[in-house]
């Protein structure tokens, strides 16, 4: 019995660390853009023009510094979210599924001169993600959108 429940907890731990894949090294601002999105439909981004990925950017007024820090909160504000990397224009994060622990990459790029904050979220792993992406930063847009009041 104890053999049993220790090879079921061995091979959920080594489950749940293989549905995280690693950070792909596309992640980040590359000629003043994020990437592109895979020839898969778990992706959105704001910086495409392929229409089955694309997805407006949230907007703003005011100083960038509220609108990173509304961001921040934002994300924060969130169940299973680690901020990966926050620079001056730039946030990457990582959501992580409840049950399976498929980890998505979230990022932003503000644009202070067009008062424009740029979004990519796209799944590590599989092929799908029923829509999770695009709703995850609809979500996003309307706590953002409270909190730069």
């Amino acid at each position: 019995m104890k053999f049993e429940v220790l090879t079921l907890i061995s091979l959920a731990t080594v489950f749940a660390i293989s549905c995280s894949g690693k950070t792909p090294g596309s992640i980040g601002v590359k000629d003043g853009k994020l990437a592109a999105c895979p020839d898969k439909p778990n992706c959105v981004s704001s910086m495409t023009e392929d229409k089955s990925h694309f997805i407006e950017p949230f907007t703003y007024s005011g100083s960038s510094e509220k609108a990173k820090s509304a961001l921040l909160e934002a994300v924060k504000s969130q169940d299973r979210t680690k901020i990966i990397s926050d620079s001056d224009n730039y946030i990457h994060a990582e959501y992580t599924s409840r049950i399976f622990r498929f980890v998505d990459d979230v990022e932003f790029l503000i644009d202070d001169k067009s008062k424009t904050v740029h979004v990519r979220s796209a799944s590590r792993l599989g092929y799908s993600d029923m829509g999770v992406n695009g709703k995850r930063i609809e979500s996003l847009r309307i706590i953002f959108n409270e909190k730069i009041k």
